[in-house]
């Protein structure tokens, strides 16, 4: 009989980290891992903290802290963005470094997971301040990044100017300029062509793959679109050009609903004029946030942050599909409601893997020292989403699950086959 660690108890307010670990275990279970797999998979490979010094503007020094945790290195150098935002913590970092090892293996790619963190708001600070504290915080890790080791890229509250100073600060420190250390650069620096929509492209293609199964014509398709950054403004735009009708999109300044749909480059151009907020927009009426998960659309889109589907509002859902743009955005407690609806759920180490997948291509072209057209970019990006959706909605079949467990039936399978032929440590 198999002992597991119980994961960190969920409360109200649940913790990434524990929804992470309940589903990691249902999986685990299905697959018979023994016990000694299950420990080597749950355990992060390293988990570095730092205090990063930073002289504000007016002459303060400030101390950040900063995390990274390498997840695991089994498949590949890990791989995984850089958040800046005043809630980061240590745990959520781990929930999200294993969230990347699943999100990897589950479009095998051949890396590993990590993600960083830095407890700032970088909304609150002046481009020089975010500067010497991205510097800070690349020296500090100087040991741990690499292209052949670990691999960083933009995430919450960072982008591509973020990863050109972190790639300058690494060569700097390297004697010699290393694209491949970062992605999400800038095109002049080696960034991909594709790689800012690829995360909203990977949306569009698994909805698509998700709407073909449950008999869902794209052109007669409503939908919601919780959050309206780069993920959730290009996830809309792609879907559109697909025929479906956008009804509501939202960002942090509230949710706008139009019935007979929004026009939704209208509604970009509108947030980029107005300092990234859809505040003020016109093409549509305002209504409370938390009414957007309670349309009647065909798919519901959660692109913003972790668990904005919980107990309490899910039983209120009436989409027949939601595609998990960002990562976690479905509490634990929510998932039996969901399956007891019938609702099909895109989970996020899927849906979402179209960004991994183009930094992917991005490193590749760095080490080989070659740029791909965007066509090419495209049409292998799409073909490895549609593949990935149709590998977990087979094993879903196989063992008679919803697509989240069949998703890291799938990855957990692929890491632990491989650790088993490297023959462990």
């Amino acid at each position: 009989m198999m002992t597991y660690i119980e994961p960190a108890p969920i409360t109200d307010k649940e913790n990434p980290l524990a929804s992470m670990m309940q589903r990691f275990d249902k999986a685990v279970q299905l697959l018979g891992i023994s016990e000694e797999m299950y420990h080597i998979l749950k355990v992060p490979r390293k988990q570095v903290i730092v205090g990063l010094p930073v002289t504000m503007d007016n002459g303060e020094i400030r101390t950040f802290e900063g995390y990274r945790v390498i997840h695991s290195t089994i498949l590949g150098p890990s791989k995984g963005g850089i958040r800046f935002d005043p809630a980061v913590n240590l745990d959520e970092v781990r929930a999200l470094a294993a969230w990347m090892t699943w999100k990897c293996a589950v479009v095998d790619i051949p890396y590993g997971g990590a993600k960083g963190g830095i407890a700032c708001n970088p909304r609150q600070m002046s481009a020089g301040e975010i500067e010497r504290l991205m510097r800070a915080y690349t020296t500090a890790m100087l040991d741990v990044f690499g292209p052949d080791q670990d691999i960083p890229a933009p995430d919450m509250g960072t982008g591509p100017r973020e990863m050109a100073w972190l790639m300058d600060e690494y060569s700097k420190a390297k004697g010699m300029t290393v694209q491949a250390v970062v992605t999400g650069k800038p095109l002049v620096l080696g960034g991909s062509l594709g790689r800012t929509e690829a995360t909203g492209r990977g949306v569009m293609v698994t909805a698509l793959a998700g709407m073909e199964k449950l008999r869902l014509n794209p052109y007669k398709a409503t939908a919601a679109v919780q959050g309206f950054g780069n993920v959730g403004s290009h996830a809309a735009s792609l879907l559109r050009e697909r025929g479906v009708c956008i009804q509501a999109i939202s960002d942090i300044s509230g949710a706008y609903y139009n019935q007979g749909g929004i026009d939704i480059e209208a509604a970009i151009a509108y947030r980029d004029r107005n300092n990234g907020m859809l505040e003020g927009f016109q093409g549509a009426e305002m209504i409370a946030p938390e009414e957007l998960f309670s349309l009647p659309v065909d798919v519901l889109v959660p692109a913003a942050k972790e668990d904005v589907i919980t107990h309490h509002n899910v039983a209120n859902i009436q989409a027949k599909m939601i595609v998990e743009g960002a990562n976690g955005p479905t509490s634990f407690r929510a998932d039996d409601i969901i399956n007891e609806k019938g609702i099909m759920v895109v989970p996020d180490i899927l849906a979402n893997a179209g960004g991994v997948t183009v930094s992917y291509f991005e490193w590749v072209q760095n080490r080989i020292g070659y740029k791909w057209t965007l066509e090419r970019i495209n049409r292998r990006t799409d073909r490895i989403m549609k593949d990935s959706f149709n590998k977990v909605y087979q094993t879903a079949q196989q063992y008679q699950v919803p697509l989240r467990i069949a998703a890291y039936i799938v990855a957990i399978d692929k890491v632990a086959s491989t650790y088993k032929y490297r023959g462990g440590y």
